[in-house]
């Protein structure tokens, strides 16, 4: 997720709150620790644990989870306002396939720093370096969303440690707007609120929270939203994932940093080097993709030679999760995995 509709939305719910809720539900709010979900080692969901290690590599401390203990690797690359939970749980869709999965916090994410890298180049950098430490080789790259130029920029810079690309939903153009406003402590203030607020709304009406990420992720309609939220509230595993994925959000201030960096990065972002990118490559995109739009799916496939697409039509931006068409989506991306990756 580039996160720009969550952010927006966050700060508008908590200035209503600021403004028109009782100051005891206030007070309330900011003594409950919001029951987030915490800790090096845990279960993100079902069958998904989470094991949190750093690797101070020669371009400063990462954060990481690295999953299974033979196999190809495969680096997940998180969203916005992610960190190596979301990366983990991104990929889970793969850990049976034989691979093992590598998910770094980049940059401004939990417990990577941003010293450690800015720019779309210096995080591209930073997982070469990563895997220097790790001491693996080669790997393939799974991408999401503003996780996505960060990818890009690795493939083109380290063609020789890539055997092959997915990107789902990911950003390739520059990303218009201005920054939000506000001094650090309103902003801190109100994602204290906020966030709160979110997840004591998602804890009494889990529906209400699905339909207003739809909200920011699609272009539905009101008839395509109310069926794709049924989905995700009827069918047990994807409200799981959903429910996992919402909770690697949180807290916004382990994320803030490097979502606040993303969205600068993106404002300013220089033509990406696909037209670089050599390893094979396939860009995965929902038509109806309200965060990132289509076009930038259709921009990466035109540039990156020889990419093959997947196009998920009528989906929106989370489809290749939670869409009825998601094990189709996730089916393709499999193959072409397991086609390019190493003694295949």
């Amino acid at each position: 997720m580039t996160t720009r509709g969550r952010i927006r939305k966050t700060l508008t719910v908590a200035a209503v709150v600021l403004l028109g809720v009782p100051a005891a539900f206030v007070l309330g709010l900011l003594a409950w620790d919001g029951d987030f979900p915490e800790g090096d080692r845990r279960v993100l969901r079902p069958g998904v644990q989470l094991d949190l290690r750093t690797a101070e590599t020669a371009r400063g401390p990462v954060e990481y989870d690295l999953y299974g203990s033979a196999g190809p690797v495969v680096l997940s690359v998180h969203a916005g306002l992610g960190g190596a939970d979301q990366g983990r749980l991104f990929a889970a869709w793969l850990q049976d396939d034989g691979f093992r999965i590598l998910s770094p916090s980049r940059p401004g994410y939990l417990g990577t720093p941003l010293s450690s890298g800015r720019t779309p180049a210096e995080q591209a950098d930073l997982l070469a370096a990563l895997l220097d430490e790790l001491r693996i080789e080669r790997v393939g790259v799974l991408a999401a969303s503003a996780g996505a130029p960060v990818a890009y920029t690795f493939a083109a810079r380290h063609p020789e440690r890539v055997w092959g690309l997915v990107s789902v939903g990911g950003t390739s153009r520059p990303v218009p707007g201005t920054p939000a406003s506000g001094s650090p402590a309103r902003t801190a203030f109100m994602n204290t609120i906020g966030q709160k607020l979110v997840k004591l709304t998602a804890n009494v009406s889990l529906g209400t929270i699905v339909a207003g990420t739809l909200d920011e992720t699609s272009t539905f309609t009101a008839e395509q939203k109310a069926q794709r939220t049924a989905h995700i509230m009827d069918t047990q595993q994807v409200r799981e994932f959903f429910t996992a994925m919402f909770g690697t959000t949180f807290p916004y201030e382990e994320r803030m940093p490097g979502t606040r960096n993303d969205s600068e990065q993106a404002r300013a972002l220089p033509a990406l080097p696909l037209a670089q990118v050599t390893t094979p490559s396939l860009i995965v995109h929902g038509t109806q993709d309200g965060d990132v739009p289509f076009e930038d799916g259709v921009h990466a496939a035109g540039q990156i030679p020889g990419a093959q697409h997947h196009w998920m039509e009528d989906d929106d931006h989370l489809g290749f999760w939670l869409s009825p068409a998601a094990r189709d989506a996730q089916g393709t991306a499999r193959q072409f995995l397991l086609h390019h990756s190493p003694g295949r």
